[in-house]
């Protein structure tokens, strides 16, 4: 969603970070740039103007550094007061409970994904192993309760509900009395919205508060609603002193704003950015890390740890030695691509490589029905054809372009791509940097 501003900033600092020394008019341009690019980005105007006032102040004061020159030293500057801008380094982690289950109140307006997003954080806790459980509070939107039931399936946390309870606040004080009975590690009690907020809304939340002590209170924002997100925000901060931000919808087309403005409107950090539609597209927010992907500059952390949650030392280990010994197979080559694409859309991912953010521009996206179409191919092969490419003759390349519903010319560039893969990757297992001409005919 931080496409277009990214793509401003970048241009921008672009042009500065060729220059080998800057005159003060073209810190003025720069700045005057960075401001319209914030703006544009739907940035709240006073949010707008503290960031250049705190710009401007780190570049008066700054020295230049005998690793930056001039230009980059506007860089650092400008990802600095990003990242300060959206929490500071780091970001802040949930509080746990030192005894008994964790608490977590999840409070929003009705619309703002609060439902999915409860479970999307059960099952983010289930990945760092803790025992779960959400609990159906919100008794007002219809089939709410039904929802979470399923999708708390899908998270693989228990479920709790009374279902002939109508008062949420004897709901959750039952829940969490299961909660600790049952032992569980974590409780997410996801509460009633409203379609704005009102005291009803306000008086409801605050006696499930009361009611169940939360560790953490989180406020679930819809970054497609623009600047109506900090006023909720701003709404919330007043009367229910939540904890931290979850933002849903990041994965959209917004411009952005709201979610550069929520911290420092309410002084509530992000704490969690939901990225898709799938239960496992919700990541911890660190505003580093974010400032690094709006100036281009990549998100090598996010990126590794993505990888050390789908491949394991022993995988890896595996998988190098079938390279080294050319017993790499279309099995093999379809399950890497299966769980490379489990960790989220593709595009998003080569984001995170530092400069493929800039180097994939006017490229578009990168064609997940492409992959779709190599994916039915595979599928279509026999096992020893996929462990055999190469003994794939004529006819058995018009049955696999059948079954799966593509060309043989389709088949047949699929087999010739993946020995010439497979010879590169041999070459860079032994340490060999691979024929350039060799690289371009493997892309083709």
């Amino acid at each position: 969603m931080f496409d277009q501003l990214s793509d401003r900033l970048q241009g921008v600092l672009g042009e500065i970070r060729s220059r080998g020394k800057l005159s003060d008019d073209d810190v003025k341009k720069a700045l005057r740039e960075v401001r319209l690019a914030l703006l544009e980005a739907d940035v709240n105007f006073k949010v707008v103007k503290n960031f250049t006032d705190g710009l401007r102040e780190r570049l008066e004061g700054a020295e230049i550094s005998d690793a930056l020159n001039p230009g980059q030293t506007v860089v650092q500057a400008v990802n600095d007061e990003l990242t300060e801008l959206m929490g500071g380094a780091g970001g802040r982690e949930l509080a746990h409970s030192s005894s008994g289950p964790t608490v977590i109140l999840m409070a929003g307006l009705q619309g703002s994904g609060k439902t999915t997003a409860t479970a999307k954080l059960a099952k983010l806790l289930r990945k760092d192993h803790k025992d779960v459980a959400v609990a159906a509070c919100d008794l007002q939107r219809p089939a709410a309760v039904e929802q979470l039931e399923r999708l708390a399936g899908q998270a693989k946390a228990a479920f709790y509900s009374l279902p002939d309870e109508k008062d949420p606040v004897a709901v959750a004080s039952w829940a969490l009395s299961q909660a600790k009975s049952e032992g569980r590690d974590a409780l997410i009690v996801d509460t009633a919205g409203r379609l704005h907020v009102d005291a009803d809304l306000m008086d409801e939340l605050a006696a499930v508060r009361v009611a169940v002590k939360p560790h953490n209170v989180l406020l679930v924002v819809d970054a497609m609603t623009g600047q109506d997100a900090v006023n909720v925000a701003e709404s919330f901060a007043e009367t229910a002193d939540f904890d931290g931000v979850v933002v849903t919808k990041l994965d959209g087309d917004a411009r952005g704003g709201a979610a550069l403005s929520v911290r420092a409107v309410t002084g509530r950090p992000i704490m969690f950015a939901s990225t898709g539609e799938k239960l496992d597209e919700i990541e911890r927010f660190h505003p580093d890390r974010m400032a690094g992907r709006i100036l281009g500059m990549g998100d090598v952390m996010s990126l590794i740890e993505k990888t050390q949650d789908e491949f394991s030392a022993d995988q890896a280990a595996d998988l190098e030695r079938k390279i080294r010994q050319q017993q790499f197979t279309l099995e093999d080559f379809l399950a890497q691509m299966q769980q490379v694409r489990s960790m989220g859309p593709l595009g998003n991912l080569m984001k995170m490589v530092p400069g493929m953010g800039k180097a994939m521009q006017g490229m578009g996206q990168v064609d997940e029905r492409e992959l779709d179409r190599i994916e039915a191919i595979i599928k279509s092969m026999t096992p020893y054809e996929r462990a055999h490419p190469d003994e794939i003759n004529g006819s058995r390349r018009k049955r696999i372009a059948t079954g799966s519903g593509t060309t043989v010319q389709a088949v047949n560039r699929l087999v010739k791509q993946f020995g010439q893969m497979r010879k590169l990757m041999k070459q860079m297992a032994d340490g060999k940097m691979p024929d350039p001409a060799q690289l371009m005919r493997g892309a083709r």
